[in-house]
């Protein structure tokens, strides 16, 4: 999942959720010399990553995406993934996604002092910026999808994911489902 669904499986731990975030930034098994909240997050970052690319709905639901959506696959599943969780929040969350995400982008944490530039540049942007608040949209998750693509060090058809989920809209629905069902009992997800 991209950035909402690790926000979303840190069960309501503000510290967690960024520490969570942080894990896309820390490579390698060398990170035992941050403070024990920050490696918390970082193993469940991987953790998430793992279960979603293992997941045997996943799985099916890539094989079905690859022809269409070859090399990048597994990255629409994630951007579709968030963009879903975005749209049926209510049916996982009681609380409103705006108030989630207002908890969220008006918190600090101490242990961001910890983190690398880059990282604490991305949280900047991303609490400034706001665009999980879109990622419910058709046009949010367009937007999403051609700004990830630009990032890509290489060609591909990240750009055209959105017609692609237009095409397949129940099949992503049923294995997001799924997943999620599955997900939120691996994380204990309590709310």
């Amino acid at each position: 999942m991209n950035y909402l669904g690790h926000l979303y499986f840190s069960n309501g731990d503000l510290d967690l959720m960024i520490c969570n975030l942080y894990g896309d930034h820390v490579k390698g098994t060398k990170f035992q010399h941050y403070p024990e909240k920050i490696q918390q997050g970082i193993i469940l970052h991987r953790s998430i990553d793992s279960v979603i690319d293992n997941h045997y709905a996943v799985l099916e639901l890539k094989k079905l995406l690859y022809p269409e959506l070859p090399k990048v696959t597994g990255i629409a599943i994630d951007l579709y993934f968030d963009h879903l969780l975005a749209k049926h929040w209510r049916e996982f969350h009681p609380q409103d996604l705006s108030c989630f995400l207002a908890l969220f982008f008006n918190y600090s944490s101490i242990l961001e002092n910890e983190m690398k530039d880059d990282f604490r540049s991305f949280l900047y942007n991303l609490r400034t910026l706001r665009w999980i608040e879109h990622y419910h949209t058709a046009e949010g998750l367009e937007k999403l999808c051609q700004g990830v693509s630009k990032k890509i060090s290489f060609d591909n058809s990240l750009n055209i994911a959105p017609a692609i989920f237009k095409k397949h809209t129940s099949a992503i629905n049923k294995a997001f489902h799924i997943f999620m069902i599955d997900a939120r009992s691996y994380f204990n997800v309590s709310n």
